[in-house]
């Protein structure tokens, strides 16, 4: 009779510290972000662009930090959502209603406001403004100290992680060509056999990743972008694990998670965001925040992300089909909304993949981003501190 209770207290810590750590990374994804732009408007500005058009192995290293670091990113989504919808905060109905009406209104709107303002080629770039930067979001969070109540940001997390559900399954299906039919019946063979050993209770994690890599390199010549393969990955990985010499059962989806977590949220997102956030400013002027690109970006982000969420998760629960927050109000899911605005890393990625061909959209994009994100963390932290502020007078 003890070890449910016990289970749920090691699976609340693990959340715990998830947020804590997301928090942490976010915050110096901040410092890095902010050094990208000054470096890139800088005397180093050459050196800056120079490193990252520089070819190693075939590849440039702006080519291995999208490709091949960010698919170990998109890994640890893929770990992420899996352990949640199997034993976490979306392992149910009830848990998951809420984030996911709001993350459906959160993704639906800013592409509709995007889509308002480009037509043609650019509309390509609709679902740039769909996604939330957990790490960003978060650490905008955390700075506001104690006083947020846990399930705001339980909230914030379960929805940003439905939100990455989303991008995923939007890069599958809408940035794809050229398929190389070969390298994906390839790629899909692998697949079968990492599945076929999760069914047989295969649990070395060396097995998976070694199969892994060779996924990774199969998927990236097949024509689909080469982190989804991260999410293949992550899709296989055993949640069940065997028995220690302690008695106790180690499971290898969560051994992988931790493992790499760090090196996720303190490593890698900084270097994909000093790649990529990165905008000469030269030959930019304030007219350009008012092309189609960076306006509809930033518009999507900052409008479009709080009036989606918080208008589904207010249908929602009055509806009766999900409940609020425990010690939430209103006010403080409203800022939240607002907060969920941050689209920095995966809006980054996904304009890269929508604009592949075009530079100049590239940069647009990334003023776009860089704008709609500041403005959300800046205002939906201003809310919160007030609603904090009110809720500690009451």
């Amino acid at each position: 009779m003890t070890t449910k209770p016990s289970r749920r207290i090691r699976l609340t810590s693990s959340f715990r510290s998830f947020i804590e750590s997301e928090a942490s990374g976010g915050i110096i994804l901040m410092v890095v972000a902010a050094l990208a732009l000054i470096i890139a408007n800088s005397p180093f500005s050459e050196w800056y662009f120079g490193l990252l058009k520089t070819y190693v192995g075939g590849l440039s290293i702006l080519h291995w930090v999208n490709d091949a670091l960010m698919a170990v990113f998109f890994l640890l989504v893929g770990l992420e959502i899996k352990r949640e919808m199997i034993s976490g905060q979306l392992s149910s109905w009830s848990r998951r209603a809420l984030p996911g009406f709001a993350a459906v209104g959160g993704m639906l709107v800013p592409a509709l406001i995007f889509l308002a303002f480009n037509q043609g080629e650019t509309a390509r770039g609709w679902a740039i403004p769909s996604a939330t930067d957990i790490a960003f979001s978060l650490g905008v969070l955390s700075l506001l100290g104690s006083r947020v109540p846990l399930s705001l940001k339980v909230f914030l997390t379960a929805l940003a992680i439905i939100d990455d559900l989303g991008a995923v399954i939007i890069i599958a299906l809408f940035y794809t060509e050229g398929l190389n039919i070969p390298a994906v019946a390839g790629a899909a063979a692998i697949f079968i056999i990492l599945m076929g050993m999760n069914r047989f209770g295969i649990v070395r994690l060396w097995a998976y990743l070694i199969l892994g890599v060779i996924l990774w390199i199969l998927v990236f010549k097949s024509g689909i972008h080469a982190t989804i393969a991260g999410v293949l990955l992550a899709l296989t990985i055993p949640m069940r694990g065997s028995r220690t010499e302690e008695g106790t059962t180690e499971s290898p989806l969560l051994k992988l998670e931790h493992a790499i977590q760090p090196w996720v949220g303190f490593a890698i997102v900084p270097i994909f965001g000093f790649a990529n956030a990165g905008v000469s400013f030269s030959g930019v002027s304030l007219s350009n925040l008012a092309d189609p690109v960076p306006l509809g970006v930033a518009a999507g982000l900052f409008f479009g992300k709080q009036i989606g969420i918080f208008a589904f998760a207010y249908l929602a629960i009055k509806s009766r089909l999900a409940e609020r927050p425990a010690g939430a109000s209103w006010f403080q899911i409203y800022g939240v909304s607002i907060l969920c605005g941050i689209g920095f890393t995966m809006s980054l990625f996904i304009g890269l993949l929508a604009y592949a061909n075009s530079p100049l959209l590239q940069d647009e994009t990334k003023l776009g981003v860089l704008l709609g994100s500041l403005l959300s963390a800046l205002v939906g932290a201003f809310f919160l501190r007030l609603s904090l502020g009110r809720s500690s007078k009451a």
